[in-house]
């Protein structure tokens, strides 16, 4: 056989291949097994056909996949897209939260700061006060006798003065001794009570006010009503309507009743002045002592 006839059953044969892509025989061809090639003999024959075939089917096959797996890849790409929208999410909301936290640690070092800094200050003032406490107790301790001595004068300036609250004000003198004693005042606190009490005893030698308190006549203790002449003289007013006035005496002070009406008229005029708030004006102040003649 020639080039040109050898060349024409190529052709013819591929065309036959072509109409049977799937390996079926051609009724045409004779045997699978033909080889293509002219000049051989029929025991030195391979089969060339095969694989062409098998070729064939793979890439049927994979022609009739691939619709389904371009589905797969867009389903793919579109939880791709979403994973990476939700971790920009997420990592907009963690530099948020690590914003907010850091903004939260300045804060409180901020607030640390503080606080230590007023602790220090309040070291240094407790420091000072223990200090001066120190200093003020032995001061105390120096003006403690100092106290107790003008305490004791005072007593015994107002159990010799007018009989008037005698107990009442020596009880509130005794009242700061023992505070002072028991620690529940300082010197220093004890100190200020005390001038304290000494203002209002100056108060009440300069004023002339009706108040009620127990007097003792003939042995017995009768409320009645007195008014005090600053430090000068103490009248009363029982409630019988008798009147008197305190009276020192060899024994000290005592209570006496005025039988002389002289005596009652201005007394009792005094009386009805200051009920009825009456401070400023001319009164007849009489000496019941030197109206009955008594020492």
């Amino acid at each position: 056989m020639g080039a040109a006839g050898r060349a024409g059953y190529r052709c013819h044969r591929t065309a036959r291949i072509a109409a049977y892509p799937l390996g079926l025989p051609d009724p045409a061809a004779g045997s699978v097994f033909e080889d293509v090639t002219m000049g051989r003999s029929e025991g030195t024959r391979r089969p060339r056909l095969q694989p062409a075939i098998l070729l064939l089917v793979l890439l049927s096959t994979a022609a009739a996949a691939q619709p389904e797996l371009g589905e797969r890849l867009v389903a793919l790409r579109g939880e791709v897209e979403r994973l990476d929208s939700e971790l920009v999410l997420l990592r907009e909301e963690q530099r948020t939260l690590l914003a907010g936290l850091n903004a939260q640690r300045a804060e409180l070092e901020a607030s640390l700061d503080r606080q230590r800094r007023l602790t220090r200050d309040l070291a240094a003032r407790r420091a000072a006060a223990e200090d001066a406490a120190a200093q003020r107790e032995q001061a105390g301790q120096a003006l403690r006798p100092v106290l107790e001595a003008a305490i004791d004068r005072e007593a015994a300036r107002i159990r010799g003065g007018l009989p008037f609250k005698v107990e009442e004000r020596v009880a509130a003198l005794e009242e700061i001794r023992r505070q002072m004693a028991d620690g529940t005042l300082s010197p220093g606190r004890a100190a200020s009570r005390l001038w304290a009490f000494f203002e209002d005893e100056l108060r009440g030698a300069r004023e002339v006010a009706l108040h009620s308190q127990t007097v003792v006549l003939g042995g017995e203790r009768v409320l009645a009503d007195v008014v005090k002449v600053g430090s000068m003289a103490l009248y009363f007013r029982t409630p019988d309507g008798r009147f008197g006035q305190a009276v020192r005496g060899r024994d000290g002070w005592d209570y006496r009743l005025a039988e002389d009406a002289s005596f009652r008229a201005p007394v009792a005029a005094l009386f009805d002045a200051l009920r009825k708030q009456i401070r400023r004006g001319w009164f007849q102040l009489p000496q019941l002592a030197a109206a009955e003649g008594q020492p």
